[in-house]
């Protein structure tokens, strides 16, 4: 029972039953041309020594001449088909990984369990798998990994084929042959290769990797003369990749002269004893010939088994069903039954809150906010502004229940937002956050993902500044015929486009984490007055460093060491001569005129 249960938890045997799990019928053919390939070396051998009976004895050949065909034409045809099923099935058991590994990570309604250090290598392992940076894709190393088995079941078979000879003849040169697997390597069935050392060396290679050819890093790269810098890296992180696998994998430091004598000795002591059978007349030629040949097969043993192929695959594979339960865990959040249709209608409020982010091992880390409260009228803009780690984008998730506070809770209209039912809630919010996407898609499902018309999809990027962004079919992206790219600014507007499409279906809360950063200062304050008239009727909650966008909010909330230290309009904080009123003169300050034809003209200059 024990010895089962150790099998179960290897990642080989997880593998197999991926396999089953992915295609059936594909994997029952797999293993069902891998048994007949290993047993055709054995069958050669017995068909031969069937021919040579049968011309000793001067019987017809046509049943032993059958015989031999059809081993001939089954190794002639079997290969090339499991070759073709091996491809099928790895690519199937490829898409089943992949499929997993969407589910496990889109299906928590948290995101713990991205941002989580504990799961970063599995998930980096169970991500470019089959991508061949590392190793060839599945579909590849399934012959590969078939043909290793194939090696070692056709050793096998000869073996047994053997004890027609003496029994024990096979069981000797069994113990031999597969002593080669201890006395030289460490090979995966001793020691597994895909250890956390070897996946977080993985992960390290696979980024320096992408510095080189993606997109996003081409401009510095080439800008600072990093090209040889990121070759370097990648050459060293993979170098040390490999050194680890190497080391699991390595030539044990024992001579391989034992080795050789375990081998000759095992082999002379067979064929010494049929030699002197075949001498004695005790085995007749034909025999000979089969014994012969089942004991040179039986050294495939020694060339088969479970090969690097499947330490490679079977170690995402194990990746993929570890972090199916992980994830669940890490992202699960209550979802909640309690209607949120309307709400907030009084207020949004952060009542004693502490958060901070779960460790390694999911236990909460440093707390980013601590006793923090702070109170949100509904219908008003609130801006929301502090240094660098204050716990402001913090503030960000929790509202959108991405996470769940440590302890104490934010409140809608005095209900935990943890009761409220949660596609419903974020029905209700809309949001800019500085890292936002931008899809390689059109316009129109830019601005709409999920639907909408084109009458409110216009009127967004009207809102948004977007007005010269008409062709709504236009794809987002160079990659694609008649595909197109953005400046900074102008997917800033999209962006922006997008959570105003969606208070027009329906959002009431808007939340826009730097949403004009990559505006210029007159757009900026362009486009924030638009949103604020566009969210006149919303709760409107705006983290920015821009202190020209800033105090236009109905209320500004400064946050230090996670705690609000002052809160008050612009007019009053700066009164205040506090906290902000220093912040505001250490940034560039805006400031309004009158040109001559009575139109306010903004500009910037160093306070």
């Amino acid at each position: 029972m024990a010895v089962m249960t150790r099998l179960r938890s290897r990642q080989e045997w997880k593998f197999f039953a991926v396999l089953f799990r992915a295609s059936p019928g594909l994997a029952t053919a797999w293993w069902t041309l891998l048994v007949l390939r290993g047993l055709l070396p054995a069958l050669v051998a017995v068909a031969m020594g069937t021919l040579v009976s049968a011309i000793q004895r001067h019987q017809t050949l046509g049943g032993p001449l059958t015989f031999v065909g059809v081993v001939f034409v089954s190794f002639q045809v079997f290969v090339p088909i499991h070759q073709g099923v091996s491809a099928n099935l790895g690519s199937r058991a490829a898409n089943w990984m992949n499929d997993r590994l969407l589910r496990a990570t889109v299906h928590p309604p948290g995101m713990a369990h991205l941002e989580r250090s504990g799961l970063i290598s599995d998930l980096t392992v169970a991500r470019d798998f089959d991508l061949g940076i590392m190793g060839p894709p599945l579909s590849i190393s399934m012959d590969f990994i078939a043909g290793g088995l194939v090696e070692l079941l056709a050793g096998v078979a000869s073996a047994l084929v053997l004890i027609r000879y003496r029994w024990w003849a096979p069981l000797l040169l069994v113990v031999a042959w597969g002593s080669t697997h201890w006395l030289l390597r460490e090979s995966a069935v001793w020691k597994d290769r895909n250890t956390e050392e070897v996946r977080d060396a993985q992960r390290h290679a696979d980024y320096a990797y992408r510095l080189a050819v993606d997109p996003p890093a081409a401009k510095e790269v080439r800008l600072f003369g990093l090209s040889g810098w990121v070759v370097d890296r990648f050459a060293a992180r993979r170098t040390r990749l490999y050194e680890l696998q190497w080391k699991a994998t390595r030539l044990r430091e024992r001579s391989v002269v034992t080795c050789l004598v375990v081998v000759l000795g095992a082999n002379l002591a067979v064929f010494w004893t049929l030699a002197q059978a075949v001498a004695d007349g005790r085995v007749s030629l034909a025999s000979m010939i089969v014994f012969l040949q089942t004991a040179i097969g039986t050294s495939a043993i020694a060339f088969g088994g479970l090969s690097w192929a499947l330490d490679g695959s079977a170690a995402p594979a194990a990746a993929v069903l570890r972090l199916d339960a992980a994830m669940a865990a890490a992202g699960a959040l209550p979802l909640g039954h309690t209607p949120a249709t309307g709400l907030p209608a009084r207020e949004i409020r952060f009542r004693d809150v502490t958060f901070g982010y779960a460790t390694e091992s999911g236990e909460a880390g440093r707390a980013v906010l601590a006793g923090f409260d702070l109170t949100i009228p509904a219908g008003s803009s609130m801006a929301i502004v502090g240094q660098n780690g204050a716990g402001k984008t913090t503030l960000a998730k929790l509202l959108c229940r991405l996470y769940d506070p440590t302890s104490g809770a934010v409140e809608i209209d005095g209900t935990d937002l943890r009761e409220l039912e949660l596609d419903e809630w974020r029905s209700r919010l809309t949001a800019v956050f500085q890292d936002f996407i931008r899809f390689d898609l059109s316009l129109r499902e830019n601005v709409a993902p999920n639907g909408a018309s084109d009458t409110d999809i216009v009127a967004a990027l009207q809102g948004a500044g977007a007005s010269d962004l008409s062709a709504l079919d236009t794809i987002l992206a160079r990659g694609y015929d008649g595909g197109t790219d953005l400046s900074g600014g102008q997917w800033q507007r999209v962006a922006l486009a997008r959570a105003l499409c969606a208070v027009r279906l329906g959002a009431g809360v808007v939340l826009l984490d730097e949403p004009t950063a990559q505006l210029d200062v007159r757009g900026e304050s362009e486009i924030f007055q638009r949103v604020l008239e566009a969210t006149r009727d919303c709760t409107t909650i705006l983290i920015s460093h821009r202190f020209s966008t800033v105090r236009r909010a109905d209320c500004i909330c400064v946050l230090e060491n996670s705690r609000v230290v002052e809160l008050g309009t612009h007019d009053e904080l700066m009164a205040l001569g506090g906290r902000y009123h220093t912040m505001f003169e250490m940034q560039a300050s805006r400031f309004v005129e009158l040109d001559d034809k009575g139109e306010e003209v903004i500009y910037e200059t160093l306070g």
